[in-house]
């Protein structure tokens, strides 16, 4: 690893072997042999290996929301895949790079054709109608049935509790094919949730700036390539957001940025990247960020200092002092004079801060100057620091800085968000998919809950529908079509406990995973490996073609299939639910995709199609002429739009309204950035969980630093003195992935502690620890490391959850057992608000890839 450092520092690392070390690094151990047989390879033989081969190389969907989105090649013989690869299909560059999968993708074939494969329809031995032993789901017995009984049970049960309670009583948590069903039967409650995107999921809009998943906040890949320092509070791509981010960022590197990284932990990007490391307590940011505010504010000499951008304020911004407010607004309710103390006392000094983020004051006008005096910076951030209660105005500052410094709407400059798939790399997509063509179907009732008191609603029969709008609601079935709700959403252990409270539990899935782990019927249902095909976008260049790789696997049905027959069983005719065939939907997504003229003027179509090919796949369509064919597509798999510096491609977030914001507003009240908000305050008040100032003003967190105190004042630390964060993990996708051993032998998912913490406990390294919140218990392996600040622990996120009963301690470490449904602002999924203490636990813990796997029925 040093010399991978050594490497990076002097500009010398290109592309293979920067791949060649993610491989190393993240992948070595796919190789090696372990107890569940995995063939132990000759080197010499296995770089023979694919000359000798025959089969037929197809595009294989890797489908799952890592944060990238690669190429992924399986080699097919008879029916069966030998081999994956990754994107061959031109010359890498770093303009023009190829689209290289992770170790996650290229073990794929480990979790199609996985020996804990779902094979049939199961129902739970002491399950009846009504429920039965409700107490033991997620520990009974699992009996094989056939596929006509197991949807005349779910039919019969749907029929039972609308009939009973009503279609309010059903509770559906994702699975786009049976709502369909559900809506065309008179409807159902669903959820809602920030879930990843914390509070940039909608109230950013208000203010300004790009919702979270937007791709319009930052300025695309090449540009970043003109920053002279790239700041990032709270993101690793190397981990979070695979493909070719990281890839981007050592571009910019290469051409001479700075880069420093702001975060508790010290990881592989910041290892490849920065130039500093400014560890900072979890959910702190926003402290920290007026700290710096301050200093700019209190040293700006326009003449002989200049550290603001008064120009830039004054004419794109409202709210920042009291000359400058919006109309109507309250002179005194201007940002300015909430930094300085003015009307409120405390004056939000660096000292101030540093108390709070734990970074030196120091350090924070260091910062701070530096920003304010380079001319072209990226201020980026991704989504951990928003994934915090209370965190609704956190957008907003992060927004005031880069207004303050004006590094916004010019090339090199930027303030925004980079994460997932559009990490470094900004801008609306290049090349998009056309739309099926299938008519929706509406869901009659207009009511959902909030994921952070789903199982609270579930189990008290009351949710929040708006401010002071509490509704009453009876959920007795609760439907997963798709997702991972119960291992994903707020406070797992009250949803295991509301899963055990209603009368039916259905899910759709692949694996006895945790959501068909607490039903009473379990549907297996094919991946799209085994599917008719399909597209799937990433990053702005690149839209991808995944076909058929296998026939479905022992009694796997898809979910449409599922859902038109249960809607039969209901009443109604296939007709009414798909009346466009699956190939016909592919159809037209593949003619109607667009992809971006040369010249930046607009989109024309991507495909050219043919009578012939219309004949050929048997559906409706017209001949049209495209940028490459539509067989080259299917070979390909892919394509991507070639880029080069110069182009006319390139994005530049926010330009247009930089240079005229008069003749370019922005979707606000003002049409400019709204450093004082009232939409955004009536917004989160809207919610109904709780209220914001019209400005960025810090709040503390709920579970967050200042909640590990008993006394604040004294600084005397409380029952729960460390914070926990749950960052993303190479292991798994979300929670997918983490059934793959492959997987789980290369990235042992164990908690890292400081080891100032773990002396203090009496802990060393790979001892077993017990993880305690006010919410949950879980065990995991310690790993001892200075690479995580004092008074921070890391639990990877995803983990499957494998519940002692007897004890009521989950040894898988499942990140959700320790997080609650505690809702705030926008409905913030909070997993980086949460606290804990960490004990020795005195019985072993075998590693995660020698574990039995979950193989309800063979």
């Amino acid at each position: 690893m040093a010399k991978l450092i050594r490497s990076a520092g002097q500009y010398k690392l290109d592309r293979r072997r920067f791949l060649g070390w993610s491989a190393a690094t993240a992948g070595a151990a796919l190789l090696l042999g372990n107890q569940t047989g995995l063939l132990k390879l000759d080197p010499a033989k296995a770089k023979a290996a694919p000359a000798a081969e025959e089969g037929k190389w197809v595009t294989a969907a890797c489908w799952h929301n890592c944060g990238g989105r690669c190429l992924n090649k399986a080699l097919v013989r008879d029916g069966v895949v030998i081999r994956q690869k990754t994107d061959d299909t031109h010359e890498d560059s770093p303009d023009f790079p190829q689209q290289r999968g992770c170790a996650r993708g290229r073990s794929q074939r480990k979790q199609v054709f996985a020996v804990d494969r779902l094979r049939y329809p199961m129902k739970r031995k002491h399950w009846e109608p009504g429920g039965g032993r409700k107490d033991l789901r997620g520990r009974d017995e699992w009996v094989r049935i056939s596929w006509d009984e197991a949807l005349d049970i779910v039919a019969s049960e749907i029929k039972r509790i609308v009939e009973k309670y009503g279609n309010r009583a059903i509770l559906s948590t994702g699975g786009s094919e049976i709502g369909r069903t559900l809506a065309l039967y008179g409807g159902y409650v669903g959820t809602w949730g920030t879930t990843s995107w914390g509070s940039w999921r909608w109230g950013p809009a208000k203010f300004g700036m790009a919702e979270g998943y937007n791709d319009t906040s930052i300025n695309d890949r090449l540009d970043l390539r003109n920053s002279n320092l790239i700041v990032i509070w709270g993101g690793n791509p190397a981990w979070s957001a695979g493909g070719s981010p990281t890839y981007h960022y050592l571009q910019a590197k290469k051409a001479g940025a700075k880069f420093i990284f702001i975060d508790p932990i010290y990881h592989q990007s910041a290892e490849l990247l920065a130039d500093e490391w400014i560890p900072i307590r979890p959910g702190t940011d926003h402290a920290m960020m007026l700290g710096m505010a301050y200093t700019l504010i209190t040293e700006d000499d326009p003449v002989n200092n200049p550290l603001i951008d008064w120009d830039f304020l004054n004419r794109c911004t409202v709210g920042f002092d009291a000359d400058h407010m919006p109309e109507g607004a309250d002179p005194k309710e201007n940002f300015k004079d909430y930094v300085l103390g003015t009307y409120d006392g405390q004056p939000k000094t660096p000292e101030w801060a540093s108390e709070i983020c734990g970074v030196d004051p120091h350090t924070i006008r260091r910062l701070a100057r530096e920003i304010a005096t380079t001319p072209r910076v990226a201020l980026l951030t991704a989504w951990a620091p928003a994934r915090t209660r209370n965190s609704d105005s956190w957008p907003q500052m992060f927004m005031t800085f880069g207004a303050m410094t004006g590094h916004m709407g010019q090339p090199g400059r930027m303030t925004g968000v980079s994460c997932h798939r559009h990490t470094a790399n900004g801008g609306p997509n290049l090349v998009t998919s056309g739309g099926a063509g299938l008519p929706g179907i509406k869901n009659p009732i207009n009511e959902s809950i909030n994921d952070s008191e789903l199982w609270n609603a579930v189990l008290t029969g009351k949710y929040t529908a708006g401010y002071n709008d509490v509704r009453d609601i009876n959920i007795q079935m609760i439907y997963h079509g798709g997702g991972a709700i119960l291992q994903t959403r707020d406070g797992m252990t009250k949803g295991i406990e509301a899963h055990r409270h209603v009368e039916f539990v259905v899910s759709h899935s692949q694996f006895l995973t945790t959501n068909s782990k607490y039903a009473d019927i379990v549907l297996p249902v094919t991946t799209p490996w085994e599917r008719l095909g399909g597209l799937l976008t990433g990053n702005r260049e690149i839209l991808i073609y995944y076909t058929n790789v296998t026939q479905p696997l022992f009694e796997a049905k898809d979910d449409a299939w599922i859902a038109t027959e249960i809607a039969k069983r209901l009443g109604f005719k296939e007709e009414d639910i798909y009346p466009i065939s699956e190939k016909q939907q592919l159809f037209n997504q593949l003619a109607g995709s667009k992809v971006m003229k040369e010249d930046g003027s607009g989109y024309e179509p991507l495909l050219t199609i043919t009578e012939e090919d219309i004949a050929e796949w048997g559906v409706e369509g017209k001949p049209q002429q495209g940028r490459i064919t539509l067989k080259e597509f299917e070979e390909r798999g892919i394509y991507q739009v070639p880029r080069r510096p110069g182009d006319k491609l390139g994005f530049i977030a926010y330009e247009a309204f930089r240079k005229d914001p008069e003749n370019n507003p922005l979707n606000t009240a003002s049409g400019k950035l709204e450093i004082h908000c009232q939409a955004l305050a009536d917004l989160i008040k809207g919610y109904g969980f709780t209220e914001i100032d019209p400005i960025p003003t810090y709040q503390p967190r709920k579970e967050g630093y200042e909640d590990t105190f008993a006394d604040w004042e004294k600084k005397i630390k409380g029952e729960y003195p460390l914070q926990v964060i749950n960052p993303h993990y190479p292991r798994r996708s979300h929670s997918v992935f983490d059934n793959v051993t492959w997987l789980r032998e290369a990235f042992p998912s164990m908690v890292m502690l400081n080891s100032q913490d773990a002396a203090a406990r009496g802990i060393k390294d790979g001892d077993t620890v017990l993880i305690t919140s006010r919410h949950g218990k879980v065990l995991r392996r310690a790993h001892v490391t200075d690479l995580i600040m004092p008074g921070v622990v890391g639990l990877p996120h995803g983990a499957w959850v494998e519940m002692d009963e007897e004890k009521q301690i989950d040894k898988a470490g499942a990140d959700n057992i320790l997080c609650g449904g505690i809702p705030s602002g926008q409905g913030i999924s909070a997993w980086n608000s949460c606290i804990v203490e960490v004990t020795r636990y005195d019985e072993p813990l075998a590693p995660d890839h020698t574990w039995e796997p979950r193989i309800p029925l063979k």
